[in-house]
């Protein structure tokens, strides 16, 4: 095994090291790091060189790290972020703060957080604004990667699966923090002739129903979770805001699903009645992700922990 000259080593290599890593595609890590892929194909070629190992293989349409690549990782991950940190402007001071951050969160949770996390701006940071984007997609990443948005907010199963699965095989290259739990329900209005009666599977899959889908595409959680059953429901409306579902529903004989907790921040909750699903579904988890890149700002780390305070207020958890 090679001993690399760390006195003659060119540090530049471990950062393309680091992106192409994160990404597991050359072509990615080449934008992340405004160079050609040539370079990034050639400086990782000079690390091979150093160190003695191919760290990458060709795999698909991307790269698969080697054994030795996957040890070193962890490693150079974490000196490369506190290099960044140490040489960063000086630490985040809300009361001083001008900056502007970039949220990206569905309009149900929106409602929920943003009146707490207003008030901590304007009690702690006044020259900081905020501004919140729809999420039309339940994988954030690449408008984190594109640095189009600073965190996202939301139910983010897939994602938390291969972030964990890409934990135990090295750094994965995003991170996330659970904010708090709910569940799914059904939805209508209190004139439904639902309203009357239990509501059984049979009852539930005869009704007409409004899917609240953020990436227009007409198939759902709830959905799967039929078909795991043998069982469909028909569709009649597909929106993409949880508010436009409940206004409605309470104007129709629709059923729609909606998480418990935001019924109550509708305004419209007196009109509307709520059934526990006939059938499991799973547990609601809405989670703050970010790309690992961010974890050492002293900026970023005050954004995490004011959408968690506003979450703890809003759900008492």
């Amino acid at each position: 095994m090679a001993v690399p000259n760390f006195r003659t080593l060119d540090l530049n290599l471990l950062r393309v090291f680091d992106q192409v890593m994160a990404e597991r595609n050359l072509t990615r890590a080449a934008r992340k790091l405004a160079l050609t892929q040539p370079a990034v194909s050639n400086a990782l070629n000079r690390l091979r060189d150093a160190l003695g190992d191919k760290l990458v293989v060709r795999s698909g349409y991307g790269v698969e790290p080697t054994p030795r690549a996957l040890a070193l990782w962890p490693a150079i991950a974490d000196a490369l972020r506190q290099m960044e940190a140490s040489l960063a402007p000086a630490d985040f001071v809300a009361s001083q703060a001008v900056n502007t951050f970039v949220l990206a969160m569905a309009d149900a949770t929106a409602a929920e957080l943003m009146p707490g996390l207003v008030e901590i701006i304007e009690q702690d940071a006044p020259g900081v604004s905020m501004r919140v984007l729809p999420l039309n997609t339940r994988d954030p990443r690449p408008l984190l990667e594109q640095g189009q948005i600073d965190l996202a907010v939301g139910f983010f199963p897939a994602v938390l699966a291969e972030l964990s699965a890409q934990g135990q095989a090295g750094v994965a290259p995003f991170e996330h923090q659970r904010l708090f739990a709910g569940e799914y329900v059904c939805v209508m209005r209190k004139g439904n002739p639902l309203a009357r009666g239990p509501m059984t599977l049979n009852r539930y899959c005869d009704a007409h129903h409004l899917l609240v889908s953020f990436s227009g595409r007409p198939i759902g959680l709830i959905d799967r979770a039929l078909a795991s059953l043998d069982r469909q429901r028909r569709i009649v409306l597909t929106v993409n805001q949880f508010f436009t579902a409940g206004r409605v529903v309470a104007n129709s004989n629709l059923l729609t699903v909606l998480p418990r907790h935001f019924v109550n921040v509708t305004g419209i909750a007196h009109e509307l009645v709520l059934r526990a699903l006939p059938f499991e579904v799973p547990q609601v988890h809405v989670d703050s992700l970010w790309h690992r890149g961010q974890a050492q700002r002293s900026d970023h780390a005050w954004l995490r922990l004011a959408v968690a305070a506003a979450a703890q207020k809003a759900f008492g958890r």
